[in-house]
């Protein structure tokens, strides 16, 4: 996934040897505007890959590792069941490693979010990644409240699963865009929030906007404590599984401390 969505973050966050994987293949049948990932007709779903995922996962030794993978709208679930079958390989052959899932928003898929919430991973993760006003032309094939819907639902499955989501900004979104958004996380009782700024990947993407400076992003992850968030990462270089290993330690260190 790393090298696929073209993140500025690779290099440090591979000598740290922490890494996030794609499953379901590497085709989207979305289209978003500010991706790097190749969009078309995915190819059929390799049964064998939650197993080789855990093989390879023990293999490395990881304490903490983040499983996404593209929107598969060809498929009854979305994908829900595949990702439920690797957290359940990587529960049988590593159970001391710590899961984070981020996943598609499973539209118009009944039942896929229970589905995958049920499975237990120590944090679901889904991005909104801008605010409404701009979805038709970042995120053309998602809805806002959907995403927000899976978030809510979540917690309504099992409230002791943390929750994140993540924003990019330099889109052509407001500040107080930004902020109705973090209310409307924190309606779906999302623990934690990521801001990062949005790098365009290629001259075909969606142009930058404007480059948010390092005291906005400042000023953001404050207003963003200050409306409840267990925990928030904002700054320009800020990605959704960026130092995810040490900010889940943190995340839950928090809740046991009893800050929320």
């Amino acid at each position: 996934m790393c090298e696929e969505a073209a993140c500025p973050n690779i290099g440090e966050c591979w000598a740290e040897k922490h890494a996030t994987v794609m499953i379901l293949g590497d085709i989207c049948t979305r289209g978003c505007t500010f991706c790097n990932v190749a969009t078309g007709r995915p190819r059929a779903v390799d049964a064998d890959e939650p197993e080789r995922l855990a093989r390879g996962i023990e293999g490395l030794g990881l304490n903490h590792v983040v499983i996404t993978s593209v929107d598969r709208d060809d498929l009854p679930d979305g994908g829900a069941a595949h990702f439920v079958a690797c957290i359940e390989k990587l529960r049988e052959r590593t159970p001391g490693t710590t899961i984070e899932i981020l996943t598609p928003d499973f539209l118009r898929k009944q039942g896929a979010i229970e589905i995958v919430a049920r499975a237990r991973p120590d944090v679901f993760n889904h991005n909104l990644e801008t605010v409404p006003r701009l979805y038709r032309e970042v995120r053309p094939g998602s809805r806002y409240f959907a995403s927000l819907n899976l978030l809510w639902t979540v917690k309504r499955v099992d409230p002791a699963i943390f929750t994140k989501s993540g924003l990019m900004v330099g889109l052509g979104e407001t500040r107080d865009e930004v902020l109705q958004v973090m209310d409307d996380m924190r309606e779906a009782g999302v623990d934690f929030l990521t801001i990062g700024q949005y790098l365009q990947p290629t001259p075909r993407h969606h142009a930058i906007d404007r480059f948010w400076t390092p005291e906005e992003f400042a000023e953001l992850e404050k207003l963003a404590y200050a409306k409840g968030f267990l925990m928030v990462s904002a700054s320009p270089l800020t990605r959704s599984s960026h130092h995810a290993d040490r900010d889940f330690a943190q995340l839950r260190a928090r809740r046991e401390a009893g800050a929320v």
